[in-house]
């Protein structure tokens, strides 16, 4: 089936969505158990942590670690925001920099400034959108930032987003209670696939869609640990709970150029494999041997891979032994978790 399909549906009895990219599951966003991104909460710090340069804090949902806390007391109440999932049994990851997203704009109130993305490159464009945040935003001491589906989208559409959001962001950001509360929650995989897969593609909404639709054939092959290569390859990725390995086998190619062409076809599926999986934190890839020489080149198909991925990656660089390693945002709740 070609073309890109937006599948909203149930998964084990949790809201999910996937989308469908020429028949291949491109990405999956399932509703977890633990807090979702974008919580916002007023906190209350609770137990400083030297060691770590953090402090823990006190939720309505449990314990919740904040890092970089220079000058915060015990006792102190303060606004901060989900960022990631926690490991089990672990707090919730917050910041004090909080946003407010939506489909076209992302309002910072501790950043002010006017900023349209920087994918958006042709300047007349650039001036019509910053006409709109100008508009929009006149008044506010909030910052804005307009994101890349603005571009050629319907001005009123776009400043009717940005209004409520920024409404949005007053009423939270005046709050001033004096004990821990959950303020708004974060968005669930639904309104999570309207906000972030915005490019034009067929949204179906009928029951037992993921069935219809090959999600469910996906998924089987996503709860295993092998998942081919063009070229006849594989790789296998093993979550442990310390890391997730990767090992990037050749199969049965055995030129010359076989693990450097193995090793390139895993840096261009990787980050839809991580996706899938709801796979991050520390990553190791054991890839196939190839030349000193040739490192260069992994580097930049990686680099490629990761520039459009949804989930913020560090690409950290090579360890002693030729491994490679990442550091991934924990953004997505483990089909491991799900299934």
């Amino acid at each position: 089936m070609k073309g890109r399909t937006i599948i909203l549906d149930q998964l084990k009895g949790r809201d999910a969505a996937a989308l469908m990219v020429d028949g291949k599951l491109e990405d999956l966003l399932v509703q977890g158990t633990a807090p979702a991104l974008g919580t916002i909460y007023r906190a209350r710090a609770d137990r400083p942590v030297k060691g770590q340069g953090g402090m823990f804090l006190a939720t309505p949902d449990g314990s919740a670690f904040l890092r970089q806390v220079k000058g915060l007391a015990p006792g102190a109440m303060l606004m901060v925001q989900v960022t990631g999932y926690g490991e089990p049994g672990k707090a919730i990851p917050v910041t004090q920099k909080v946003l407010f997203k939506s489909r076209y704009a992302i309002v910072t109130p501790l950043a002010p400034g006017l900023n349209i993305s920087r994918s958006i490159r042709d300047e007349d464009e650039r001036d019509r959108l910053l006409e709109i945040a100008h508009n929009e935003m006149a008044d506010s001491a909030f910052g804005l930032i307009l994101r890349s589906s603005c571009a050629g989208g319907d001005a009123d559409e776009i400043a009717e987003d940005v209004a409520n959001t920024a409404a949005l962001a007053r009423q939270v950001m005046q709050d001033d209670g004096t004990a821990p509360e959950k303020l708004i929650d974060g968005d669930g995989p639904h309104l999570l696939a309207w906000r972030e897969w915005s490019d034009p593609a067929e949204v179906v909404t009928e029951p037992d869609g993921f069935e219809k639709h090959g999600v469910l054939d996906a998924l089987e092959t996503a709860q295993g640990t092998a998942e081919p290569l063009a070229g006849g390859g594989h790789i296998y990725i093993e979550p442990t709970r310390a890391l997730v390995a990767v090992d990037v086998n050749t199969g049965n190619d055995t030129s010359m150029a076989a693990g450097l062409r193995a090793n390139l076809a895993c840096a261009r599926i990787l980050p839809r494999a991580l996706r899938v999986r709801g796979l991050g934190g520390q990553i190791t890839l054991d890839l196939a041997p190839m030349p000193k020489k040739d490192r260069r080149a992994f580097e930049t198909a990686l680099r490629a891979a990761f520039r459009t991925d949804s989930e913020e990656t560090a690409l950290v660089g090579w360890t002693p032994l030729g491994h490679y390693e990442l550091q991934r945002k924990r953004g997505r709740v483990s089909l491991a978790e799900v299934l």
